[in-house]
C-alpha cells in the first residue's frame, strides 16, 4: 500500500525514525534522494521522475566515457533504467522506492523527536571548492536549512544532514 494515503498507523519511515530516536545515537547521518517522484498520482510522479532522471542521464553523459562503454551501459541499463521504471510504472507494492524531498524529511525527523545538527559553513565551502577544482563545472554543492545538497545544473538530487535526539523529548 502506498504510504502517502491516510492511515491510522504510522508510516514505516516514521517507525524507523522513532527506533533511531529510541536508540539515542550520538549522531544520525542521513542521506536522501531529493525528489517528489514518490507521489501517489501518476502525472506528478512522472513529471518529477522525468526531471530527476533526465538530470542523472545528462550528468552521466557529461562525466563518463563515450556512449557504448561498458560502464556507461551498465549504469544506464541496469541502474538508472530499472530505477526510473520502478518509480514511474510501479504501483502499490511494486513501487519500492518512494523518494521525498529533503524538506519533507526534515519535518518528519523533527516530528520523530530528532534535532538537526548544524552544517558548518566552512565544511560546505571546503566541499564546494574541492568539487569545483576536481569535478565537472555543472555539479552543484549548496547548503539549505542545515542540509548539504548535491545536484546537477541547478537541480538538487541528493541531500545530507546530521541529527541528534532532541533533549526535550519532543516527538
Amino acid at each position: 500500500m502506498d504510504e502517502s494515503g491516510v492511515f491510522d498507523d504510522p508510516s514505516p519511515r516514521d517507525t524507523v525514525l522513532g527506533s533511531i530516536r529510541d536508540m539515542r545515537p550520538a549522531v544520525f547521518v542521513q542521506a536522501v534522494v531529493n525528489g517528489a517522484h514518490g507521489a501517489p498520482f501518476f502525472p506528478t510522479r512522472f513529471r518529477e521522475a522525468l526531471f530527476f532522471f533526465s538530470a542523472l542521464f545528462d550528468m552521466l553523459g557529461a562525466t563518463t566515457p563515450e556512449e557504448g562503454s561498458h560502464l556507461r551501459v551498465v549504469l544506464e541499463r541496469d541502474v538508472l533504467r530499472r530505477a526510473a521504471v520502478g518509480v514511474i510504472a510501479g504501483e502499490g507494492a511494486e513501487r519500492v522506492e518512494r523518494p521525498e524531498t529533503y524538506r519533507r524529511w526534515q519535518a518528519r525527523n523533527r516530528r520523530a523527536g530528532l534535532r538537526q545538527a548544524a552544517v558548518e559553513g566552512d565544511v560546505v565551502e571546503a566541499v564546494r571548492r574541492r568539487v569545483r577544482r576536481r569535478h565537472h563545472e555543472e555539479f552543484v554543492i549548496e547548503e539549505d536549512a542545515g542540509w548539504l545538497l548535491q545536484g546537477w545544473k541547478g537541480r538538487i538530487l541528493y541531500a545530507h544532514s546530521a541529527w541528534v535526539v532532541a533533549e526535550d523529548g519532543a516527538h
